[in-house]
């Protein structure tokens, strides 16, 4: 088992930066193909960015890609996402998942475990 817990959100405005925090314990976590989504009122769960486990391979969504970076460090068990300029489109909860196995997915089906999420509101 795989506990996530997940940081930083909040209201901030338009142009504003996040830095969200995923907080792992239970089994190892560099072993983990970690990723975060977000979900907005009346909207699918839909991919934002993952890391390999040696965080060498971050991808993202279009939606996001320039103005975010994934970023992990296993040491402290700890999944981040730094949001800059941010737009109201991005108001949702994020959440943290991580998968077994070496292969990325994008496919929230694909996840073991999630996080309870943190809400993000972004004003204009």
């Amino acid at each position: 088992q795989v506990q996530l817990v997940e940081s930083g959100g909040g209201l901030v405005q338009a142009g504003d930066s996040l830095r969200l925090s995923c907080a792992a314990s239970g089994r190892t976590f560099s072993n983990y193909y970690m990723s975060w989504f977000r979900q907005a009122p009346g909207k699918e769960r839909e991919f934002v960015a993952t890391i390999s486990w040696s965080g060498s391979t971050p991808y993202y969504a279009d939606s996001v890609k320039g103005r975010s970076t994934i970023s992990r460090d296993n040491a402290k068990n700890t999944l981040y996402l730094q949001m800059n300029s941010l737009k109201p489109e991005d108001t949702a909860v994020y959440y943290c998942a991580a998968k077994s196995g070496p292969i990325r997915s994008y496919d929230s089906r694909s996840y073991n475990y999630w996080g309870q999420g943190t809400q993000v509101t972004v004003t204009s």
